[in-house]
């Protein structure tokens, strides 16, 4: 008996197989889970797509987060198809790498906007067309950092969005706990990812970290999926509005 026998889901995130929402997906499906899966564009589905097909996904959709029309169209898919929904994966970010590389008082009003609407307000939406189909309760996982909570140097933009996020997964889960759709963010350390590219000095961050850090290494994408499994399975059925730590750095300073 696997964790998540019976429960179905959907990941939004996975953009190749270093992809911590990948490390996630293979975490479900490893416990029993039906899985189905977004991808960003044609050239994403191209990595996707394989991926998902690995792990049985029969459900493999496009979808542009920061269009509440495409957001609606996956979740419409997903009561066609399915009726029903048990949890749901938000890894999502985005910010400008000229807002990430500039100094953040310098960071554009655009790419404010877009950052939050990426990284923050997406998880709101998904999370509002999830929610009619969440009929037995349900569990629901972002993705956060360090810098949502400290300066952590090169992640300005990202780290405001990071902090909106957090506060965004307190008040669902307040909004949310009668119906008994629980919501929570991992916290995890620096890992080796595609969107990781785009911070400036990323692997002086990782060096620092494994000097840094309590486990004196960095975290890996399988720790962070077992972290996320415990939160979207019944082990955390009384876990709601927590952001839980993977081996998250806190020794780390913005100086």
């Amino acid at each position: 008996m696997g964790l998540m026998d019976g429960k179905r889901g959907i990941v939004f995130g996975v953009a190749n197989d270093k992809s911590i929402a990948w490390g996630v997906a293979k975490q479900l499906h490893a416990h029993g889970a039906e899985l189905a899966f977004t991808y960003l564009n044609e050239a994403l589905e191209k990595r996707v797509r394989p991926l998902a097909e690995s792990v049985g996904a029969n459900i493999i959709l496009p979808c542009d987060v920061g269009s509440d029309q495409e957001i609606c169209s996956v979740f419409e898919t997903l009561r066609e198809q399915w009726g029903k929904i048990d949890f749901i994966v938000h890894a999502v970010a985005f910010a400008n790498r000229e807002d990430l590389k500039n100094p953040f008082s310098q960071t554009s009003r655009e790419g404010f906007g877009l950052a939050m609407d990426i990284s923050a307000y997406s998880l709101v939406a998904m999370t509002r067309y999830g929610i009619p189909l969440m009929t037995e309760g349900g569990s629901i996982v972002t993705m956060s950092y360090l810098g949502a909570m400290m300066a952590v140097p090169d992640y300005n933009v990202m780290g405001v969005a990071k902090a909106a996020l957090e506060s965004s997964v307190r008040y669902l889960a307040a909004e949310l706990g009668q119906k008994n759709i629980r919501v929570n963010a991992v916290s995890a350390g620096p890992i080796k990812t595609l969107a990781a590219s785009g911070v400036g000095n990323f692997k002086e961050k990782l060096h620092i970290m494994e000097e840094r850090s309590p486990m004196r290494r960095t975290v890996t994408q399988e720790e962070v999926g077992k972290a996320s499994l415990y939160l979207l399975s019944d082990l955390s059925s009384g876990v709601t509005g927590e952001i839980h730590y993977v081996d998250a750095g806190f020794n780390i300073s913005a100086e």
